[in-house]
């Protein structure tokens, strides 16, 4: 579980720095709308007082829905404030952003060779053989 927090904090940072980073729940539905196959994972973050609203569940129910019929890999975090001291306000307009929805997207059309991301896909898939679809990860302090 350590291992994956770590992983996962790799990837955001590497992700973002090659600009393969979408975050925003909006953002990434429309992104998964137009280019499915771009899309290599997808992290979903709800905190404690996110629990009652009851459109992000519906959001989170159609997003996990639409990453398992793609085959594309998914976890929960449900530490907001952590995700947002690794990815930051938005670099265009330096606000804080919507980071329930963050989806990580291939720079080219060979794929990402990062390893982080392997790490991650490992453990989804392992996390699949015990009939866990979408994994909870703790980020690292």
């Amino acid at each position: 579980m350590q291992g994956a927090g770590k992983a996962l904090h790799e990837l955001l940072v590497s992700a973002q720095c090659c600009g393969c980073l979408t975050a925003g729940v909006y953002e990434s539905a429309k992104l998964m709308n137009v280019d499915p196959d771009n899309v290599a994972f997808c992290l979903l973050a709800m905190d404690k007082e996110d629990e009652g609203d009851i459109a992000l569940q519906i959001h989170f129910t159609l997003i996990q829905a639409f990453c398992c019929e793609n085959d594309i890999d998914i976890v929960r975090v449900s530490d907001v404030p952590k995700l947002a001291a690794i990815v930051g306000p938005s670099e265009e307009s330096g606000e804080p952003r919507d980071l329930h929805c963050i989806l990580i997207t291939n720079p080219n059309e060979d794929g990402w060779k990062d390893p982080a991301l392997e790490k991650l896909n490992l453990f989804c898939e392992e996390s699949r053989n015990v009939n866990d679809w979408v994994p909870t990860i703790a980020l690292p302090e």
